[in-house]
């Protein structure tokens, strides 16, 4: 078997496990914060390597798209090139937000771009919201200010109301991301082209941001560059892979519900290996937070109006 049918086969074996897999990719990219706190670098050089790290399984994967189902036409390589631009921004923002209020908090107000895309499908594509999104802005909005330490005391964090504000820059770079991802995407049988030319933009990006504010180190020092390797290759490469592979063949329901894990396990894991202690009115932030997710994303309405014994097509 030649390396080309071992990829291809690989990607298959992902294919028809969407469950296992897009767990896994969750659980994958729930460390994304740990090893961006193990490896200590400035915001710029963990996103700088996390796509450089992360490219080649990437590139690897898409150039076995591209033999299978050949190019992406050019409009749609543009746009998963400005979803890479967003995405540069996002994981700058982000890495900030970790300085200032922690890898498991900054993660929680990191997955608001599921409420924020919603929105900005509305204002932008004409996508109108379901009503449980409206009702769940408040909801999200309410835990963010409790996250963010403004009421009550000890909050975590050296400054939670700062690291709330790029975890809130965070989002909209990502819905930014997801959306022109989304239209760039729409071919299901290239998971990993779209990610791996965004990848190769978000890479460009941030080293230009980290060149203009010197925040770009090309040269870490070890064992640095081992928690940075794994970051590519863990949450950027697998992650990714997995999630892009896995999430278009499961129900819309099932998917809100797996990608609800990576906040939780983002909590759960810096309290773990970070030893991350949110104050009890910051867990109550988080636990609103992902109950606005939740609301904004799960279909519950279909599950409380079946009836008992009623079965689905």
């Amino acid at each position: 078997m030649t390396r080309s049918d071992t990829g291809i086969v690989f990607i298959d074996w992902i294919a028809a496990r969407p469950r296992f897999s897009a767990l896994a990719g969750a659980l994958a990219i729930s460390f994304s914060g740990v090893f961006y706190r193990y490896a200590a670098v400035a915001p710029e050089t963990g996103a700088f390597f996390r796509g450089v790290y992360g490219l080649p399984f990437l590139a690897l994967v898409a150039w076995l798209e591209y033999r299978r189902h050949g190019p992406m036409p050019a409009s749609a390589v543009r746009m998963v090139g400005i979803a890479g631009l967003f995405f540069a921004a996002d994981l700058v923002f982000w890495h900030h937000s970790i300085e200032w209020v922690g890898a498991g908090l900054a993660t929680v107000i990191g997955n608001l771009q599921v409420v924020l895309v919603a929105l900005l499908a509305w204002g932008l594509l004409g996508e109108r919201p379901a009503a449980r999104t409206l009702l769940a802005i408040p909801i999200v909005l309410a835990g963010t200010s409790l996250i963010s330490g403004v009421f009550g005391s000890g909050a975590y964090g050296r400054d939670p109301v700062l690291g709330v504000a790029f975890g809130l820059l965070t989002a909209c770079c990502y819905a930014g991301y997801l959306l022109t991802l989304r239209r760039g995407g729409r071919d299901l049988r290239r998971p990993a082209t779209p990610v791996a030319i965004a990848t190769i933009a978000t890479v460009i990006g941030v080293g230009v941001i980290g060149t203009a504010d010197g925040g770009l180190d090309v040269i870490p020092a070890f064992p640095a560059h081992l928690w940075l390797i794994a970051l590519g290759v863990v949450c950027q490469s697998i992650g990714s892979l997995f999630i892009g592979v896995s999430l278009p063949r499961l129900p819309a329901a099932l998917t809100s519900i797996i990608l609800l894990v990576q906040p939780v396990a983002s909590v759960i894991i810096a309290r773990i290996l970070l030893a991350e202690t949110p104050s009890p009115t910051q867990y109550a932030g988080v636990l609103l937070v992902i109950a606005g997710i939740a609301m904004a994303t799960v279909p519950f309405e279909r599950y409380l109006c079946r009836t008992p014994g009623a079965t689905t097509a």
